[in-house]
């Protein structure tokens, strides 16, 4: 496995994040820990869920991470548990979003299903506009100062809000994120725009979800070709929109001998903000897969071929503008 360095922090963490939130959904729970327990043996240090996951069992996936933590055997000390707060929890109309007591009851619950006495990385599923840093940022320094949270991630924020969120830590003194969860892939890179920039002049190590776009970039016309199944839902209305980029992605996937999927997530370790994609396998099987990605070196030849079939952005205002 390798390591890098979570932002400007001093913790290190696997190149491979995994992702949590199909179990208990769509994995079993005794499958979960199977798969947790082999992450874990092949070197994945890093494990994200988030409270809300579970979904109509909402708080399930953490439970299910906290009794594999209680099992023992070094589970917990090993791994760098990231979860994150801001959906809604309960009826009530403080069981959503970040103020000062949404953070103070989110986090001792999620600490309570988790079986731990601290999150090493504590997130911000989203931007919440109504609630001022200051607020936010006294909740987590008393969070911090109490041994409940390590370090402190965002998710979903655009680069204005990275913006803001750092210069108010900066005039508190405090140490504010050192991540930014969002959404990129060969196929969604809006990031590049601001985001990326923008993690990068602060420091923040970027955690990508949905690296292969639901699915889309895992070769999904050569499952249909060889009679699997067929692309449903959301992933149909983005194959109708993108069917000729796919197909040259997967063509080009096939000249270099290389699972398009396992391609996807190389293309992401390649990148040089990213610090770890996130890999949600279901099986322990996709997990393989997510593995084979970090001994895929691309050169630069086949980064540009990936590049012009799916164009990216350079930052703002130059992608635009002069």
């Amino acid at each position: 496995m390798k390591y890098t360095h979570l932002g400007r922090s001093g913790v290190q963490v696997s190149r491979l994040c995994l992702g949590t939130m199909n179990f208990g959904p769509k994995t079993p729970e005794e499958d979960a820990h199977t798969i947790m327990d082999a992450a874990r043996e092949a070197g994945i240090n890093f494990f994200d869920t988030a409270n809300v996951y579970g979904w109509e069992n909402k708080g399930l996936t953490e439970e299910i991470v906290g009794r594999w933590f209680a099992k023992g055997g070094g589970r917990r000390e090993d791994t760098v548990i990231a979860t994150k707060l801001y959906g809604s929890m309960g009826p009530g109309p403080n069981d959503t979003f970040l103020s000062a007591l949404n953070i103070r009851q989110a986090l001792d619950a999620s600490l309570k299903r988790l079986q731990t006495d601290h999150i090493d990385l504590y997130q911000f599923h989203h931007v919440d506009r109504n609630t001022p840093w200051d607020e936010i940022w006294q909740a987590m320094e008393t969070a911090v100062a109490q041994g409940k949270v390590i370090y402190n991630g965002s998710s979903n924020f655009a680069g204005w809000h990275i913006a803001e969120a750092q210069e108010t830590a900066r005039r508190r003194r405090f140490n504010g994120l050192i991540s930014e969860q969002s959404i990129y892939n060969l196929l969604t890179r809006a990031v590049e725009l601001e985001v990326i920039p923008a993690a990068q002049k602060y420091g923040l190590g970027l955690i990508p979800w949905s690296p292969l776009q639901g699915g889309l970039l895992g070769g999904v016309l050569k499952a249909q070709n060889d009679g699997g199944r067929r692309a449903e839902g959301r992933v149909q209305d983005m194959l109708a929109k993108h069917r000729n980029q796919i197909q040259a992605y997967e063509d080009l996937a096939g000249d270099l001998q290389i699972e398009p999927g396992i391609l996807a997530l190389a293309w992401l370790l390649h990148q040089p903000a990213v610090s770890a994609p996130i890999v949600g396998p279901r099986t322990s099987g996709q997990l393989d897969d997510a593995l084979a990605a970090l001994d895929v070196e691309l050169d630069e030849d086949t980064l540009a071929k990936l590049d012009a079939i799916f164009p990216g952005h350079r930052p703002a205002p130059e992608d635009y503008a002069w």
